[in-house]
């Protein structure tokens, strides 16, 4: 790793806005920014002892990856407020509920990558950079190591797979 976590992240952080701002926008998140989304997964990137990346799409991979654990962990954190961890206000307010069914649409789908990276890790790498970085798939191809028809193939297989997970 030639340069440092800082100098990348200041290169890339239009890109990492961008991607953070798609994945709020898919999932209409109304307590978190994009700004504190991309910040969110810059420290839990820092706290990884020696990130390691070969280039910027790697790199950009490895955020969106991070991105992911930020939104699970947030969706973990609305389910146990749903279970009772605090007591809170409840209102009948379709976002209250819409947002709900988010962290629980997210839970599963976290839980069905897991699953899936057990059975091909590559599969569930590639949900990763396009999903969740909003990499094209030369970017991932480059990102991964592999051809973008591999790429190709793969993101119809892992989404064939995890539609079945989702709805098992």
């Amino acid at each position: 790793m030639a340069q440092s976590i800082d100098l990348v992240v200041a290169r890339a952080y239009q890109d990492l806005r961008a991607i953070a701002h798609g994945r709020l926008a898919l999932l209409s998140h109304e307590t978190l920014s994009t700004t504190a989304l991309v910040h969110e997964a810059y420290l839990k990137l820092v706290q990884n002892v020696s990130p390691a990346w070969s280039d910027d799409e790697h790199f950009l991979a490895l955020a969106s990856l991070a991105m992911r654990y930020v939104l699970v962990d947030l969706a973990r954190a609305r389910a146990a407020l749903k279970r009772g961890g605090v007591v809170r206000h409840v209102t009948f307010d379709e976002e209250v509920t819409s947002a709900d069914e988010q962290a629980a649409m997210i839970l599963e789908l976290h839980e069905a990558l897991e699953q899936l990276a057990t059975w091909e890790p590559r599969l569930a790498h590639v949900v990763d950079c396009r999903y969740f970085g909003g990499l094209t798939e030369a970017e991932t191809a480059e990102a991964l190591g592999v051809t973008v028809r591999t790429v190709q193939r793969d993101w119809v297989k892992a989404r064939i797979l995890l539609r079945r997970a989702l709805h098992a």
